[in-house]
């Protein structure tokens, strides 16, 4: 992944209408008609905005974690990274978005799609662990 970091900066709010109903995916309701209130997506994806940045994902690596070519991530550099969790790393000065898993041999990077291997981080590999995913943003 060769797209440069974005931070989140803070703009003034656009409050968009939130309904006060949800849309089923199964059967359907009966559509209220009026609105909640609004929503702020500031608000709703960034928790810490001094540590937050977006990135571009690229390639096919963590389709099984729903994570597409082109979808835009929101990483918080300011949470620690956890067994589980999907992260952005710098592998040998290339960031890389992969899971943080644990192994027999210890921590491992591991992609989400069976034709890319794991990534052991040991000490003959150059790992910084950059941030946590918290959001993943694609079109349908």
């Amino acid at each position: 992944m060769k797209t440069p970091a974005r931070p989140a900066t803070q703009t003034t709010a656009i409050a968009r209408p939130l309904l006060a109903s949800r849309v089923e995916a199964g059967f359907p309701s009966p559509a209220d008609d009026y609105v909640e209130r609004t929503l702020d997506l500031n608000e709703e994806l960034i928790t810490h905005p001094a540590a937050t940045f977006f990135l571009r994902a690229g390639g096919r690596s963590m389709l099984g974690a729903g994570i597409h070519d082109g979808d835009l991530l929101v990483v918080d550099r300011s949470k620690t990274p956890e067994t589980g969790m999907v992260v952005v790393a710098v592998v040998d000065g290339e960031f890389t978005v992969k899971r943080l898993t644990r192994g027999p041999d210890g921590p491992t990077l591991t992609a989400e799609h069976r034709g890319y291997p794991p990534i052991p981080i040991g000490p003959d590999t150059e790992v910084t662990i950059w941030g946590v995913v918290t959001w993943v943003l694609h079109r349908p």
